[in-house]
């Protein structure tokens, strides 16, 4: 069964820079996956709180609220924390950078230019992976709070992961 476009989570493209926006949209536009964007830190604060994002890629330095206080600031939020950030720089090769980025758990660090099918390569790895962790997490809050369907041995049904069941603990 197909998801329609408007119950699929969306990459957030976030950078200070229009014509860096416009070009990583247009990179990733084949994928087909929704796209929204924001130009600095606080607004992509704001639509990661809003829901219904499924991946970051997050321009290191911003002015007022930098790439890094969004990942530090995600990270502490049980809403936000799993949430996939790929950071982005400009500033070339700077191990500072990237070990501070790696540090506040993000999935990924590149350095500009990106070629884009190494981008949508990347892309897609991550936002198959968060549908996935996102979907898992559903069923096992379905499955603790005794919403699973009556399954004939267990009484509620087990959920299973990969097509194997998985039994409730004795």
């Amino acid at each position: 069964m197909a998801i329609s476009t408007a119950a699929r989570p969306k990459i957030l493209v976030v950078d200070d820079r229009a014509d860096t926006l416009f070009a990583m949209e247009s990179a990733l536009a084949p994928l087909g996956y929704p796209l929204d964007r924001a130009s600095n830190g606080d607004d992509a604060l704001k639509a990661v709180l809003r829901g219904g994002v499924a991946v970051v890629l997050l321009d290191v330095l911003m002015p007022d609220v930098s790439g890094f206080e969004v990942a530090h600031y995600m990270a502490r939020l049980e809403l936000t924390q799993d949430i996939p950030i790929m950071m982005i720089t400009g500033a070339g090769q700077d191990p500072t950078l990237a070990t501070r980025a790696f540090e506040l758990g993000v999935a990924d660090f590149v350095v500009k230019p990106v070629e884009p099918w190494v981008m949508r390569t990347k892309v897609r790895y991550l936002y198959e992976t968060s549908r996935r962790l996102h979907s898992l997490r559903e069923r096992l809050r379905a499955y603790e709070s005794g919403g699973a369907p009556e399954h004939p041995e267990h009484g509620a049904a087990a959920p299973e992961i990969a097509g194997h069941p998985l039994s409730r603990p004795a």
